[in-house]
């Protein structure tokens, strides 16, 4: 099976919905996916929270987010909210999400 990883890195939100949209898309046609949110991107999650945005909870529910960047989430403000979301908060990079394990379990990395 092939293996996607998108690790979103824009603080754009119009952006990051394409990383939503290919993400399901991909995973709707058989593909395993996972979303990570680093740098800027960890500032969406708060707002897709409170707007319930249909796409991430989509990919929310379906499994799709592996998790978000604890230190970005701590250096953008918005760490409590983002611990509060139910994802993981990932650090397994000096503290950042690292790449290095979906890469080992065959991933290919799309970051947009």
């Amino acid at each position: 099976m092939e293996k996607i990883l998108f690790y979103g890195m824009t603080g754009e939100k119009m952006c990051f919905q394409h990383v939503l949209l290919n993400a399901l898309d991909l995973s709707a046609s058989g593909k395993e996916v996972k979303i990570i949110f680093e740098g800027a991107s960890v500032k969406l999650v708060p707002m897709f929270e409170n707007e319930h945005h249909p796409l991430y909870e989509q990919a929310k529910r379906g499994g799709l987010i592996a998790g978000v960047c604890l230190a970005c989430s701590k250096v953008m403000g918005v760490y409590e909210q983002n611990s509060s979301s139910g994802l993981a908060m990932l650090d397994d990079m000096s503290g950042h999400a690292g790449m290095k394990r979906y890469i080992e379990a065959g991933y290919s990395v799309v970051s947009m």
